[in-house]
């Protein structure tokens, strides 16, 4: 059998800032620097950005790589080290890391002098492919249009996947799954089903219960049909709890109802006290902010069961930025909580007491609401809080990662976002901290999520969301 040709990567500088475990990341291929990179690496090391971070990460990585090395290893390339765990199932890494020791003939065409950085570095690539001419030379970039000038002068050239959670933001888990209409027919013979206080439960086994997950919903169309909750899976059966109906007025929740399926789903999750951690996806005006600021007003205020309400968000402007504010930490953050504000607005909206009875409503509830700031988030400890974080598709895995863990005893972490509407550069939907939240905690039996597939602002929202 023929063995497939070696594989050489040369990575961009954008692509160490975006990930700096990337070097890691090519599993048995091997891996370039030009020179440039690192030049670019230690000029924007600098600074408390997550860019400048991860640039001092990246050097870090290759100090110890070099460390007590002589310029005879060097040249020959260093072993990438196997130890590193952030792979999430890939193989590990066996190829060499290899660095510009000498200076290669760039070969440009004329209209592209090598001055520039990315210029360089394209001429780098096109010397080692023609160098190389046994090796498959790829150009690694975040950077498209470095890709678009790779293509024309005959470089391969490829945008960095490996951080991608999932493949296509088309098959990202959505929490909800509707039963086929033979499923009894299919599953009814050895079913089991019983009553535990108000609740029902059944115990189903079959192919279809194989494939489930733990807190996944299941529902049928018909008008009669079952809508539950999957609370555990196992080699023999599943068992199922059948969910609250959030849409009659009897299960309100902070006066409010739900209007469709999906938000019925989603108020489950909120109140359930074993569900550590929800995430909500959904477009503009389904109600994710809504459903949350309600949950957790009837949690902390009805039944106790946490101190405070802590909303943040990622502060990423829409369009220019409007400079510095003025005032302490929850002045400074007032600007980017529209969104509390107007949903507050919808949950204190009664005639009763007029406007001085709304007034003490809107200051009781501000006293129990804390707006904070993710940038002081690192080093925190959330005891017994129901954390809210919106917008949360803006954040990287890595920035997600430190928010989630500042959840401590008795608390409670809700994500909301739309991975259509993303502000910050170089995340897509395949590789934001969102879909990474929801991929890796899908079947953790004290999380749970539900992607909400409907608007219900307006009818103008609605068709603006699906037209423009």
């Amino acid at each position: 059998m023929k063995s497939a040709p070696r594989r050489l990567f040369v990575l961009d500088t954008n692509v160490l800032m975006h990930d700096p475990t990337a070097i890691f990341r090519f599993e048995e291929h091997d891996v370039y620097l030009p020179m440039v990179v690192l030049e670019e690496l230690d000029a924007n090391k600098k600074g408390m950005s997550e860019a400048s971070r991860n640039a001092r990460q990246v050097s870090r990585f290759l100090d110890d790589m070099m460390r007590d090395l002589v310029k005879e290893q060097i040249d020959a390339g260093l072993v990438i080290p196997s130890g590193f765990s952030g792979n999430h199932g890939k193989r590990p890494p066996s190829g060499r890391l290899f660095f510009q020791t000498r200076a290669l003939s760039a070969g440009l065409p004329e209209g592209l002098p090598g001055a520039g950085a990315d210029n360089a570095i394209l001429g780098q690539t096109l010397a080692l492919q023609r160098q190389e001419a046994q090796t498959r030379v790829t150009l690694v970039s975040k950077d498209i249009n470095l890709r678009i000038k790779a293509a024309i002068v005959g470089v391969h050239a490829e945008d960095y996947y490996s951080d991608r959670t999932i493949e296509d933001a088309d098959v990202l888990y959505t929490g909800v799954q509707l039963l086929p209409a033979d499923f009894w027919e299919r599953h009814g013979r050895d079913m089991r089903s019983w009553k535990e206080a108000d609740r029902t439960w059944y115990q189903i086994s079959g192919p279809a219960a194989n494939a489930w997950w733990p807190n996944l919903f299941v529902y049928q169309e018909e008008p009669q049909g079952i809508e539950a909750i999957v609370r555990s899976v196992d080699a023999q059966a599943a068992r199922l709890e059948l969910t609250r109906d959030f849409r009659s007025e009897r299960h309100g929740v902070w006066g409010i109802t739900a209007r469709n399926r999906e938000q019925s789903f989603a108020l489950n999750l909120l109140l359930d006290p074993d569900i550590d951690c929800v995430t909500l996806l959904g477009p503009a005006g389904s109600g994710k902010t809504l459903l949350a600021l309600a949950a957790g007003l009837t949690l902390t205020l009805e039944r106790n069961r946490f101190v405070e309400i802590i909303m943040t968000r990622v502060t990423v402007p829409l369009g220019e930025d409007i400079g510095f504010l003025p005032g302490t930490e929850e002045e400074k953050m007032e600007p980017w909580m529209g969104a509390l504000m107007d949903n507050l607005e919808v949950l204190t909206h009664s005639e009763e007491g007029g406007s001085w009875g709304r007034a003490a409503t809107n200051d009781l509830l501000r006293n129990r609401i804390k707006v904070r700031s993710l940038n002081f988030m690192r080093g925190r400890t959330f005891l017994n809080r129901f954390i809210i974080l919106d917008e949360a598709q803006n954040l990287t895995p890595k920035q997600m990662k430190a928010l989630v863990t500042r959840a401590g005893p008795g608390s409670k972490l809700v994500c909301l976002g739309n991975i259509a509407q993303i502000d910050t550069p170089y995340l897509t939907e395949t590789t934001c901290g969102l879909t990474y939240v929801v991929n890796r905690f899908r079947g953790w039996p004290h999380a749970g999520h539900v992607t909400l597939v409907r608007g219900e602002r307006s009818r103008l929202a609605d068709y603006a969301s699906e037209a423009l």
